[in-house]
């Protein structure tokens, strides 16, 4: 059994009708094996979930902090961070919409490990918005709304891009970055003749097709 596969059949099922509503007998079968094989590969459906969270933060840390490297700019830093985000969440959004919601469904074992890894990801947008202001480059009346408001923007994508869709992922980029640029009252030509898009990698734990409703329960 490959672990990619029983991930994604765990990423459909999540996504579908919510962690609690989802049965280990369930995922054994829509992984096409029995609840004994299932608890031998990941040992609870709570570990299960951890595990597909855990790949889904830690290639969000990795792609953003590959952006923050291409630049010592804050400007262009977060041009990176956001094409990172949007790129990722456009590439793996199933698995984007279940690390979101069902945080709330783990357990206090399982938890503070979690939401460290995404205040670690959020920390790398709160540090790039933070410097951009101190040097003038970016002005907003709250620093923290500003933040909260381009990353949230950038998460709506996993809702309703669609790869067959008027635009392609790499314009849905450029046009985030565009709108964040605004939002902040920025220096657009600060972007000209810089290559800041970052290529998105799929996850193992992404199902190929998007069978799941527009919204998680």
């Amino acid at each position: 059994m490959n672990l990619g596969k029983l991930q994604q059949a765990a990423v459909l099922l999540f996504a579908q009708q919510g962690f609690a509503a989802t049965g280990i007998r369930e995922l054994g079968a829509a992984a096409g094996i029995n609840s004994a094989t299932l608890y031998h590969y990941v040992g609870s459906k709570e570990e299960l979930l951890v595990s597909v969270m855990k790949d889904c933060l830690n290639e969000m840390i990795r792609s953003g902090s590959e952006a923050l490297r291409k630049s010592s700019e804050p400007a262009l830093q977060l041009a990176g961070l956001i094409s990172s985000h949007v790129g990722f969440t456009g590439t793996n959004q199933l698995t984007s919409r279940v690390a979101e919601y069902e945080m709330r469904a783990l357990s206090e074992t399982n938890r503070p490990a979690m939401q460290g890894l995404r205040d670690e990801y959020e920390s790398l947008f709160a540090q790039v918005l933070e410097r951009g202001t101190r040097v003038g480059v970016f002005s907003t009346d709250d620093l923290t709304m500003a933040r909260l408001a381009i990353m949230e923007m950038g998460t709506g994508v996993a809702h309703w891009f669609r790869p067959n869709g008027r635009l392609e992922l790499h314009e849905v980029q450029q046009n985030f970055v565009n709108m964040a640029y605004r939002v902040l009252a920025a220096d657009p030509t600060l972007l000209t003749g810089v290559d800041f898009m970052v290529a998105p990698r799929q996850l193992a734990s992404e199902p190929d097709s998007l069978s799941a409703p527009e919204t998680v329960p």
